[in-house]
């Protein structure tokens, strides 16, 4: 099974429920002690700063745009859970521990959830729309000389000829080796121009290719080619996959319309 994409994430319904709420606690904190108007919710810059820092710490850069407004709406989806434990009396024995005041809520919630029946007609119809998850994409052996101070064309390409003429080239220079790398991860790190060479060059044969940073000393070594996943295989992994994103689009409803209760007012954009 492929994996699946660090940004996909963010289009994933309900996926971070309490798994944010005690990284975003100080903010949460700061927001649910306001007594002006317990049916108001304000999203603003402390809920901003708290999400944008968290993500750094953990992802090593800021998030984008869209990662900023699934940021908000996590903790939006948390606060209204929150609320309606609190309105619940489930936070009896958990003064303080929003977490759990969370954990109860969506107890609730999911009580209330039900699967409908499914049969293999459902389960093709999800596998089908799904294969970028199932499939198995094609993937590249490779090595990567990188030439130490200047990497001009011209530059790569004599430490190229030097390479495949049996000299070592630069003796500053280093090698990375890369092992089942998927066609996606190239386009992202690389660009589309350089996948598709890399796909087209000879095996075994150093060569010079330009990436959307420049020009790099590429071998090829191996490629593995796609594999069409097989539904009676992974019929059960199929039936897994979809009974987990059933019930949270079921919950992600449900919190959806417990926050119709309240007032919500964003402040700022998500950037």
């Amino acid at each position: 099974m492929s994996a699946v994409k660090s940004s996909d994430w963010v289009r994933e319904p309900l996926l971070h429920f309490l798994v944010l709420g005690g990284l975003l606690f100080a903010a949460d904190h700061h927001l649910v002690t306001r007594t002006d108007d317990p049916h108001t919710i304000v999203v603003g810059a402390a809920v901003d700063k708290e999400a944008r820092d968290t993500f750094k710490a953990t992802r090593g850069h800021d998030p984008s745009a869209p990662e900023m407004a699934a940021l908000r709406r996590v903790w939006l989806d948390n606060e209204v859970l929150y609320r309606e434990g609190l309105s619940l009396q489930v936070d009896k024995g958990d003064i303080a521990i929003r977490e759990r005041v969370i954990f109860k809520a969506l107890s609730v919630v999911d009580a209330n959830t039900k699967l409908p029946p499914v049969g293999d007609k459902v389960l093709r119809q999800w596998f089908d729309s799904h294969r970028a998850k199932y499939d198995e994409p094609a993937r590249f052996d490779f090595q990567e000389a990188v030439l130490s101070g200047e990497a001009s064309e011209e530059a790569v390409r004599a430490f190229v000829a030097a390479l495949n003429g049996g000299t070592p080239g630069d003796a500053n220079a280093g090698l990375r080796v890369f092992k089942a790398r998927p066609l996606s991860n190239l386009v992202q790190s690389y660009g589309a121009d350089f996948a598709k060479a890399l796909e087209a060059a000879p095996a075994g044969e150093w060569r010079t290719q330009q990436s959307k940073e420049g020009w790099r000393a590429i071998r090829l070594d191996a490629i593995k080619h796609p594999q069409t996943a097989s539904f009676e295989a992974l019929r059960a992994v199929v039936l897994q996959d979809w009974t987990d994103a059933t019930l949270s689009e079921q919950r992600s409803a449900a919190v959806r319309a417990l926050e119709k209760k309240y007032k919500v007012k964003f402040e700022g954009s998500p950037t």
